[in-house]
């Protein structure tokens, strides 16, 4: 006999912005929520290269889930791997664990790094999506500088003070400024043998400019102060071919390099595998109007998983903002159908408050709606204020604030350990060898 004293479960499949936005409105309404992750943190995934350039601890950005609702009397974290969504059962498979039943699904997967298609570019690149990502290129680029301080072949030095990123867009422009800062710091003081003329820093973009998603006044700026700070932008070039000697760009441009840093593009993670769930060209889930999974009662998706076509066959930007809106709105949604409200809402309608990014010290540009644009200082402090406004947790923000207030007055990043992995690029060959070792 079915339980009639059974509240509605609510399963809410990733914990990133969106996930974490609709558990926190659903906290304390007439359902129980089960909060999915592989990982027991929530993680602010804009700071992720601060944290591999070494300003931020890595426990600056991420807070535990279960503290978060600690107090809460409805909403309940598990940590497990989703291996599958059974849409028609309504059912959650995880790996080593029970299907988990629903009434209403949540889908807020997020995202992950692009290739393309090239898996060797994937072997040999490092991405910047995730906490052991960004640990891992913070551990590579130390370890590159270790090394080079004491190489005596000309060609295998080179390549280890040569760092290419892939992609102009807010995280390939702040992660190209935070090293470039970074560089400025070691070389020639921690590092004695090695000068800062020594150091390459190439940005490779293929559009004609960078961060297409603002304003073209905000990508020029942006060009100008990388290359003021010796980075070489590459303009309309893709990466062609890579490996662990280097790239080649779509000019025949050979560049030798231990490092490549991928953040040229993005896809969804999304567990349902269903082939009937309608998607977009990039496999972003096709959802209605109201974020509802077509042919799926009671299936949302938010985020970088999914969007509603909007306007012109657009989708709404792969960003936290959205997600965190989108989050709420379903929350709402779920709450009017459990409490029987028979006026259904208006669509779900994306509100843009703006979009930033800081190019290092002193150097940020902000696009806010209405067309109101700040570059330069404050634009940089603009940016800072409104990400200590959504780190999570008072000590991460203290924690964060003090981190960034001893770079700025001391000009120093002391969180420059590097954590053995076993494939530092110490073992790495060198440029005349024939070895496939991937780099790490």
């Amino acid at each position: 006999m079915p339980d009639e004293t059974r509240r509605p479960r609510v399963v809410i499949v990733g914990s990133g912005f969106g996930g974490l936005a609709c558990a926190r409105r659903l906290n304390r309404q007439p359902v129980d929520v089960i909060l999915l992750d592989q990982h027991n943190y929530h993680l602010f995934t804009p700071l992720l290269y601060q944290v591999a350039t070494g300003l931020l601890n890595p426990a600056d950005i991420a807070y535990p889930l279960r503290t978060v609702f600690r107090h809460s009397p409805n909403v309940r974290f598990r940590q497990a791997t989703v291996a599958g969504v059974d849409l028609a059962g309504k059912t959650v498979q995880v790996r080593g664990g029970a299907p988990v039943a629903y009434d209403y699904l949540v889908l807020a997967t997020g995202s992950t790094d692009n290739y393309f298609g090239n898996q060797e570019i994937a072997e040999v690149s490092l991405g910047l999506k995730v906490l052991p990502d960004a640990t891992r290129l913070r551990n590579h680029v130390l370890s590159c500088l270790e090394r080079a301080d004491a190489e005596v072949n000309t060609d295998v030095r080179r390549a280890l003070l040569t760092f290419v990123i892939v992609g102009g867009g807010p995280t390939g422009v702040e992660s190209s400024g935070a090293l470039a800062e970074l560089m400025e710091i070691v070389a020639g003081k921690d590092y004695h043998q090695i000068s800062r003329s020594e150091i390459r820093i190439v940005l490779v973009e293929g559009l004609p400019r960078l961060l297409s998603a603002f304003s073209e006044h905000l990508g020029r700026y942006a060009q100008r102060v990388l290359e003021r700070r010796g980075v070489d932008v590459r303009l309309k070039a893709l990466v062609k071919a890579a490996d662990e000697h280097g790239v080649t760009l779509s000019d025949q441009t050979s560049i030798p390099c231990r490092t490549i840093v991928w953040s040229a593009g993005v896809r969804p993670n999304d567990p349902t595998g269903t082939p009937s769930v309608p998607r977009f060209r990039n496999a972003r889930i096709k959802v209605d109007g109201w974020l509802r999974i077509p042919g799926a009662t009671g299936a949302y998706a938010i985020g970088d998983v999914a969007s509603p076509e909007v306007g012109d066959q657009r989708q709404l930007p792969m960003l936290s903002p959205p997600a965190m809106q989108a989050g709420r709105y379903v929350a709402r949604a779920i709450v009017d159908h459990v409490r029987g409200v028979t006026v259904q809402r208006g669509p779900f309608h994306y509100v843009d408050k703006g979009t930033m990014a800081t190019i290092g010290r002193n150097a940020g540009v902000t696009h806010l709606p209405g067309g109101l644009e700040f570059t330069g200082f404050l634009g940089w402090l603009t940016w800072l204020f409104v990400h200590i406004y959504y780190l999570i947790g008072f000590r991460n923000r203290i924690s964060a604030l003090g981190s960034w207030a001893w770079d700025y007055l001391r000009h120093d990043r002391p969180i420059r350990i590097i954590l053995a992995t076993g494939v530092e690029p110490e073992q790495a060959p060198s440029v005349a060898s024939g070895s496939t070792r991937k780099m790490g």
